[in-house]
């Protein structure tokens, strides 16, 4: 499998892989020479490890970006978000991590829960074309979006524009009501974001390929020891399979 699946590959002898820099929890670092580091792009180096080649990053600052991407021929693997509307261009092999996502609301905010937020007149601050984005703007049947560029740019909308609620993945909002006096974060879920790894339709071997590492990956405890390794402990959740 492994011979057929490294004659898709782009560029031959390298896996060429499309990281999404806007998820802190998934790249944590960069190296001195600016390569990621985190559970992402050490879940792709083991990826090209086991297909017996070199591993090269495209980085780029949001998810969106990857996504594009997967019709210019830049990466052969894209690490993000699973979703509907991606899935329409993407051929996702398996989540390897999930994170549960939910709403920060400010001081004095009347609302309580989760189902609150879908509301006629209720804004929310969303980070233009994350995952979660894409799945509320899917479901939502009364409330409003606001995008931003990216996690800070919308926590910055969301404050400077005094909007109702903010959504995001559950660890970056708890850091956000840190720093924001008397906001809170929502108990429960609108959704359960799963981080996966994707390649383009045409790669069926390659698909095939990753579709059993990462199934073998979340099974035998390397994705919880890459966890660990970058600090990310109970903010990732290793990926339960479907």
């Amino acid at each position: 499998m492994s011979e057929a699946a490294r004659a898709e590959l782009g560029r031959p002898g390298t896996l060429r892989v499309g990281i999404n820099l806007g998820n802190i929890l998934l790249v944590t670092g960069r190296a001195a020479d600016g390569t990621p580091q985190g559970v992402a792009p050490d879940t792709a180096a083991a990826i090209a490890e086991r297909l017996g080649v070199a591993v090269s990053y495209v980085a780029f600052d949001t998810p969106g970006e990857v996504a594009d991407a997967v019709t210019q021929d830049l990466w052969d693997i894209g690490l993000i978000a699973e979703e509907p509307k991606r899935a329409e261009t993407i051929a996702f092999c398996g989540a390897y991590v999930e994170i549960e996502a939910t709403y920060l609301v400010p001081a004095g905010s009347a609302i309580q829960s989760v189902a609150e937020v879908d509301r006629p007149g209720v804004r929310i601050a969303v980070s233009d074309r994350a995952a979660y984005d894409l799945y509320l703007s899917r479901t939502l049947k009364h409330a409003e979006l606001y995008r931003a560029k990216g996690l800070a740019g919308a926590f910055e909308l969301f404050k400077t524009e005094k909007l109702d609620a903010l959504a995001g993945l559950l660890p970056a909002l708890k850091d956000n009501s840190a720093s924001l006096p008397g906001s809170r974060v929502l108990a429960g879920n609108y959704t359960t974001v799963r981080q996966a790894v994707g390649t383009k339709p045409a790669n069926t071997a390659l698909k095939a390929f990753i579709g059993e590492f990462v199934a073998e990956a979340t099974a035998n405890g390397l994705i919880a020891r890459l966890i660990d390794k970058h600090g990310v402990t109970g903010k990732l959740q290793v990926a339960a399979p479907l």
